[in-house]
């Protein structure tokens, strides 16, 4: 049995089990709800919806960033709830806000993202030369952060989340902020990561982003998800039927 437990956290990186979560204890009000879906090695699952749709708090209940009223959070077996550290050594998670050591120059805050997550030494310039070749920061990475502008705040926070090359990447509206030339870069790395063995989670309400790369889809709607469209149905039906989905009303479904 605990062979079998073992192997299925293997594959399944994610598992998200009744997810629920309102801000206030007495509210009826559920920014999320009822939130159930996983992610598997080799995935690229986007979360999808408007704004105020339940994307970031979603994710911020996955990540343990906030408590969740109601249901489980896996990730690799461990439950965010109660093996809170080993569910996070799973994962990196870059936020909206991007928000950095700002009198660190980049490559401090890289050296000090591999120090937490203690990647071996012989291990690093590997990885700065992959991260550079993907965001493309050049020389602004020896400069102090709070000289960044928005985006380049933004590619030094994903390239420090990515020194431990984490099995889980959880990103939250990524492509915001990023030069065109850049987000083609990074779509191409987000799905080049996820085909070698690792698990890509980001949410957007951009559906060219969303139909180029994503295997899943987990359409969220008022706090609810309106539909999971799987790999084969967004081969076939494309940004179209993600569009049908995004812009469906969910208001009517039970309560649980």
């Amino acid at each position: 049995m605990k062979k079998d437990v073992a192997a299925q956290a293997e594959t399944k990186l994610l598992s998200v089990e009744g997810l629920c979560k309102k801000y206030k204890r007495t509210s009826s009000v559920y920014a999320a709800k009822n939130i159930t879906f996983s992610a598997e090695r080799g995935e690229v699952v986007g979360l999808l919806g408007a704004n105020g749709a339940g994307k970031t708090t979603t994710l911020k209940c996955i990540t343990g960033m906030i408590p969740i009223t109601q249901g489980e959070v896996c990730v690799s077996g461990y439950s965010i709830k109660r093996e809170p550290v080993k569910a996070k050594s799973e994962f990196s998670f870059v936020t909206d806000n991007h928000s950095v050591f700002l009198k660190m120059t980049g490559k401090q805050y890289l050296d000090f993202m591999c120090d937490v997550y203690k990647v071996p030494t012989e291990c690093r310039k590997e990885r700065y030369l992959k991260a550079e070749e993907n965001f493309r920061l050049g020389g602004a990475v020896g400069d102090v952060i709070s000289g960044y502008s928005h985006g380049m705040r933004q590619k030094i926070c994903m390239m420090g989340s990515l020194m431990h090359e984490p099995k889980l990447w959880i990103l939250d509206e990524p492509m915001l902020g990023l030069d065109p030339e850049t987000q083609q870069s990074v779509m191409s790395f987000i799905k080049e990561y996820a085909a070698s063995g690792h698990t890509v989670l980001f949410s957007t309400h951009n559906l060219y982003v969303a139909s180029e790369i994503c295997t899943k889809a987990v359409i969220i709607s008022s706090g609810r998800i309106s539909k999971i469209l799987d790999s084969e149905e967004i081969r076939l039906g494309g940004r179209r039927l993600m569009e049908y989905w995004y812009h469906s009303d969910n208001s009517d479904r039970e309560e649980i």
